[in-house]
């Protein structure tokens, strides 16, 4: 399913399961999601599985949304007297979508006891109290942690999904790797084909700790290998340290979780010649959550560092912020230099990174996901070093290969279902749902920038690469400062798409896309076509 399609379906109001593989684009397309209904005066409730995924996408745990806390089961008197606290029956009856990011990681047990909650909030045995629950996730990647005396480890397998019965989207286009040999590896992982074959190529990618590059980012199953990575290579460094402490404003307990789940620490030490990567996403587009570089200088005035990226672009890093927002109010924050020691992290903090290179070591691995996840960040096979794995690395959970294959079917059910519905009777739907949540038709303007989603075909899917490179010879290459300042010149010189294709070499679709992300195009929804947004 296009990420288009998905929105059309979420923009319905239906509870969804928003799927697919790594770099399909779920964070883009529930992020979109998010824009249209806040254009419409209609504030989701974003939260994750995890204090890290929550950081992210600048929410809250569920755990936290919802009251439970830490618990492990909750009786209905007990959802109720969660619910009655004025806090979060507030927040519940505020609420008119709920998305919850990461669901993989988030039990069975937890899912039924948001339900528990939500409905008692709500005084309505409504799944989840009537709200529309979107759920965005991929089970090939990193489990919960059982609890002892769970009986269903995943969400998917609980009463409460069942009842929630969500439409699934399942994303069907790769954004992130567009290495065809990569591709395969990976899809042979997913899909439990992984053999000698694949296996023969992975290795041959397989160096020792001294033929790897030196600044490139090493992923590992453990804290104590990241820790002592890290210490080790700052240490050796000469020169005098810089330090930067984080500041933070608000309650206490949300700070902490803040502080805590933070992929920039709380004080960050850094020396000239560190290797770092970028923790967030710069709202210019100067540098994304993933991007890894060294650390040239600090600037004299204010002393931030100066990070020289691995494509030589040399960049000034200022401080971020980090919030927890609530209907729309920033409830808490912290403020720091969004960068991190790179030598080393662990596999679970890399998860939703995007990475041109990285050293993996699986030869620890001891968890489901844990070797798809690691290999899944790099986008092509040439920026993997891989130094060991086990085989527990190259595994699949089957119960969720099984489920996986039922998705698939359901996403494809659901494609044809709104393919054939009359395009009058789906906005009618949409405007329902607007209405029922209180909010507004969006303006044209607004409806065009979180519609558009970004189309390319992926390479696993029958697009031969050299082949449509005879003709666009920068196709499914990344775009960089270079390419953007070329586009926004020649799109402020009235260039139209084809033209600009020609120019630069690449497909119209990719031209389009690309002009949307900067923000330069947008989609009528309504005209059905591409309109200008402003000119650079």
């Amino acid at each position: 399913m296009t990420q288009h399609a998905a929105l059309d379906i979420l923009r319905t109001g239906a509870n969804v399961f928003l799927t697919g593989e790594p770099g399909s684009g779920k964070s883009h397309t529930v992020n979109a999601y998010a824009a249209y209904l806040r254009s419409c005066g209609v504030e989701p409730a974003i939260t994750a599985s995890t204090g890290i995924a929550a950081t992210h996408i600048g929410g809250m745990t569920i755990h936290a949304w919802s009251g439970i806390g830490i618990a492990g089961r909750l009786s209905d008197i007990e959802a109720a007297a969660v619910a009655a606290r004025t806090k979060i029956r507030k927040r519940i009856e505020k609420t008119k979508v709920l998305i919850i990011d990461e669901v993989s990681m988030l039990s069975a047990a937890t899912l039924s006891m948001v339900d528990a909650v939500c409905r008692a909030g709500r005084g309505t045995p409504i799944s989840f109290g009537g709200l529309q629950v979107v759920l965005v996730g991929d089970f090939f990647q990193l489990p919960p942690v059982p609890q002892e005396d769970a009986t269903a480890q995943f969400a998917h397998a609980s009463d409460t999904w069942r009842a929630l019965n969500p439409v699934v989207c399942y994303l069907s286009e790769q954004y992130r790797q567009d290495d065809p040999v990569y591709l395969d590896i990976l899809a042979a992982i997913r899909t439990n084909r992984f053999d000698a074959k694949h296996r023969e190529r992975l290795l041959e990618q397989r160096h020792t700790i001294e033929q790897t590059p030196r600044d490139v980012p090493k992923l590992f199953s453990h804290n104590a290998d990241v820790d002592r990575i890290n210490a080790e290579r700052l240490q050796i460094l000469p020169g005098d340290p810089a330090a930067f402490q984080m500041e933070a404003s608000g309650p206490a307990l949300l700070v902490a979780t803040l502080k805590r789940h933070c992929l920039s620490p709380e004080m960050l030490v850094l020396k000239k010649g560190a290797a770092v990567m970028c923790t967030k996403n710069h709202p210019q587009g100067m540098f994304v959550n993933g991007t890894v570089g060294v650390i040239r200088n600090f600037d004299r005035e204010t002393g931030y560092p100066i990070v020289e990226t691995t494509r030589g672009r040399r960049i000034t890093v200022k401080p971020m912020e980090w919030v927890i927002e609530e209907q729309g109010r920033t409830r808490a924050r912290v403020a720091q230099i969004p960068l991190r020691l790179a030598w080393a992290m662990t596999v679970h903090k890399s998860q939703g990174m995007s990475m041109d290179a990285a050293v993996v070591d699986l030869s620890d691995a001891f968890e489901y996901g844990q070797g798809y996840v690691a290999l899944s960040r790099v986008r092509r096979l040439s920026g993997l070093y891989l130094l060991g794995a086990n085989e527990r690395a190259f595994m699949v959970n089957e119960e969720v290969l099984a489920k996986d294959k039922i998705f698939r079917l359901l996403s494809q059910k659901a494609r044809e279902k709104l393919a054939g519905m009359p395009r009058e009777d789906l906005k009618m739907k949409h405007r329902t749902f607007l209405w029922r949540c209180g909010g507004r038709a969006p303006a044209a303007s607004e409806a065009a920038g979180v519609s558009a989603v970004r189309s390319r075909p992926s390479s696993r899917s029958g697009g031969n690469i050299a082949a449509i490179r005879a003709e666009h010879p920068n196709a499914y290459r990344a775009w960089n400062d270079e390419s953007d300042a070329a586009l926004r010149a020649l799109f402020a010189e009235g260039k139209q798409t084809l033209v600009l294709a020609q120019h630069l070499g690449r497909m119209p679709g990719a031209i389009r896309s690309r002009l949307i992300k900067l923000g330069l195009i947008a989609y009528d929804q309504d005209a059905g076509q591409y309109k200008v947004s402003h000119r650079h």
